[in-house]
């Protein structure tokens, strides 16, 4: 599996402090949700934020992911053509 760039929005406002808790993904806190950002290098590590997701007791939205490019999608970016 190659390198991939996710969005998860799990359901609730996270704070900061529970950033280093999902291995360096941005948080993007909305008013009813928080989106999880970025990139993941394998499967695995994917399954381990949706673990701690798990853990921590969280509602999963959704899954979203897209092939990483030499410049990263910004979450709320225009798509480029």
């Amino acid at each position: 599996m190659t390198e991939r760039y996710y969005r998860i929005p799990i359901r609730g406002r996270l704070s900061e402090r529970f950033a280093a808790a999902f291995g360096g993904l941005r948080l993007e806190p909305g008013p009813e949700h928080t989106v999880l950002s970025g990139p993941c290098v394998d499967s695995s590590a994917l399954f381990g934020v949706l673990d701690r997701i798990r853990d921590l007791g969280l509602e999963l939205i959704a899954l979203e992911s897209a092939p990483v490019a030499a410049e990263s999608p910004r979450p709320g970016a225009p798509a480029r053509p």
